[in-house]
């Protein structure tokens, strides 16, 4: 902590990441003890956060992450999208195909930026805001990978004809990028992905990860 830092801010955001780093929820003594301070410290921040719907405490009294922070989640993709599309611009454009920026959504792959080449006679049609499911795809694969630490040697995963009849896609996951489970991609109608593709795409989702870091 420092003079300019609030030392209440601060724990007010330490107890929201316990939450978050958990499935049942943290009592009261569980915080006290994970945060170092004394019980009525944590009582007066669970009362304010929840105050906020940032967090929810059940009958038996544990604390748990609250719906509130659903629309602060929500803020979270447009800002995601700007820092990608500079990466996402230079990869369409030197590949000459659909680049795009794939985060988890729930138990599916949402695509929430993407980028087409300007020069190419035709290319696939991808939308932001499209979805598909996490074990179909190239995107979703190679998230899954990263998810299970099983990420393919060369550090991206190659598809054919899972989303769509004679596309082929090539994605690597964003890696480093704390609260941020995605990868960065291309798709492509051809019937294999070009030798370069891969490395290509692998570079572009380093620059990614950079720019969220």
């Amino acid at each position: 902590m420092t003079a300019e830092t609030s030392q209440t801010l601060d724990r007010g955001l330490r107890v929201l990441k316990l939450l978050a780093d958990t499935d049942h929820g943290l009592t009261v003594t569980e915080l006290s003890n994970k945060l170092g301070v004394n019980r009525t410290v944590v009582y007066r921040l669970l009362a304010t956060l929840e105050q906020h719907t940032l967090i929810r405490r059940d009958l038996g009294g544990r604390a748990r992450v609250g719906l509130g922070v659903l629309r602060l989640g929500r803020q979270v993709h447009p800002l995601v999208r700007e820092a990608a599309l500079p990466a996402l611009r230079s990869l369409a454009e030197d590949i000459g195909a659909t680049a795009h920026l794939t985060l988890v959504d729930g138990s599916e792959a949402l695509a929430v930026a993407v980028v087409e080449p300007t020069w190419t006679d035709y290319h696939v049609a991808y939308r932001a805001g499209f979805r598909h499911p996490l074990d179909r795809g190239a995107a979703g694969r190679a998230i899954l990978a990263a998810r299970q630490g099983l990420v393919p040697e060369p550090g991206y995963t190659l598809t054919h004809g899972e989303l769509e009849a004679g596309a082929c896609g090539a994605a690597a996951p964003l890696v480093g990028v704390t609260g941020v489970e995605g990868s960065v991609g291309v798709v492509m109608l051809s019937d294999s992905v070009p030798e370069r593709v891969g490395p290509r795409v692998l570079d572009a989702a380093r620059e990614v990860a950079d720019a969220l870091r």
